[in-house]
């Protein structure tokens, strides 16, 4: 049979790419991992699941925090046990938490902010206290998506953490409950005719909450905003694309890049409150933090004051297995309206601040406020 030189040439490449499929499918059958060849068929090709592999999954693949590169796709690891957690907590309808929030400083997870009335004020969990272990699981390195899911989990029911406090070690039990707490908190700063917004997280009620707090501090005119995004965690990608369209001009606020398909755009239609604006970011200021963070330098829209944020702009999803581990993959990355690309990057600010070590002394709040007083000047 006669073929055409293009014809051929697309055969050729099927060829290639269903031989790359079979051969890691070989890899992974020899490994006993099962349920990572549907996740990569599912993500990455064309064709149809591949049939046939062990069920019972290596824990020499899956012990740790494997990565490696296949030609198509960057594969993460989770071990059994950990994963397990994670996957299976997105089928609990209630979720409970403990009223804390958490950042990494130094691959430790550290207690940024502890929330009144909440399980952990009622234990004694202090700002500062560094979590070494959730449960029987070290916290060691672990990232705060993980962490966070660790935490989470049904009302009512328990976990354990051991807090490292000043050298000495502790567990704490706290029984979880359903928390309500503010993600935006507002007031005018004393003397001033500045407004100071904190954002602690971005959740489904972060936009409302910061519509509210907005028209609230405008009851009496502004000259200016600081918006203040340290040891906030991301959260929610739509809630801070919300919050970004309050000060963002008309243009692209961030891109979501698909290793494979159609690139994604979160766009501003550019209806801005008019105010000067800046914005404070620190090494614990991560994920959809460091999107509106990106968002507010590529376009001019604010200064930045502070230090680098953390690095985190990857869109991961997370696939389970038969054995009840899960596959992290990730599927996107997050770019900023210059297309810049954050991930392990972080975000610079245009005025550098050290963190304080002081608490009793705020210098990076201290400079925002003296920048924009220079702003507003005259």
């Amino acid at each position: 049979i006669m073929l055409s030189s293009s014809v051929e040439k697309s055969l050729w490449a099927l060829l290639k790419i269903g031989g790359f499929i079979i051969l890691f499918a070989v890899l992974l059958e020899l490994l006993n991992v099962t349920g990572v060849m549907d996740a990569l068929v599912w993500l990455y090709s064309p064709f149809a699941s591949l049939a046939g592999l062990n069920s019972a999954a290596s824990q020499a693949f899956l012990a740790g925090s494997v990565e490696m590169t296949t030609g198509c796709a960057r594969v993460a690891a989770l071990s059994a046990d950990m994963t397990v957690k994670l996957v299976l907590i997105s089928g609990i309808v209630a979720f409970g938490g403990l009223g804390i929030l958490v950042g990494v400083k130094e691959e430790y997870l550290t207690v940024v902010r502890v929330y009144k009335e909440t399980p952990a004020a009622r234990e004694g969990i202090e700002t500062g206290d560094v979590i070494i272990r959730i449960n029987e699981f070290d916290a060691r390195g672990i990232d705060l998506e993980t962490a966070i899911n660790l935490m989470r989990g049904e009302v009512g029911s328990k976990v354990t953490l051991t807090i490292d406090r000043q050298g000495v070690t502790k567990d704490f039990t706290l029984v979880r409950e359903e928390i309500s707490v503010p993600t935006v908190e507002g007031q005018r700063i004393p003397g001033t005719d500045i407004g100071y917004l904190i954002i602690s997280q971005f959740t489904e009620r972060t936009g409302e909450e910061m519509d509210e707090t907005l028209a609230r501090l405008q009851n009496e005119p502004l000259k200016g905003l600081i918006l203040d995004l340290r040891d906030n965690p991301g959260g929610e990608l739509t809630a801070a694309v919300n919050v970004a369209k309050n000060f963002i001009p008309k243009g692209p606020i961030v891109y979501i890049d698909y290793r494979f398909g159609r690139d994604r755009e979160f766009s501003s239609e550019g209806r801005t409150l008019q105010l000067p604006l800046v914005v404070l970011i620190n090494e614990r200021s991560a994920s959809a933090a460091e999107i509106l963070a990106g968002a507010v330098k590529d376009t001019g829209a604010g200064t930045l004051v502070g230090a680098k944020t953390f690095g985190k702009g990857v869109v991961q999803t997370v696939f389970p297995l038969d054995n009840g581990a899960g596959l992290k993959l990730t599927t996107a990355r997050y770019l900023t309206p210059d297309r810049n690309d954050i991930h392990q990057i972080g975000v610079e600010p245009d005025i550098p601040v050290e963190s304080p070590a002081d608490r009793s002394r705020d210098s990076q709040l201290e400079q925002a406020i003296e920048v924009m007083k220079q702003k507003t000047a005259g």
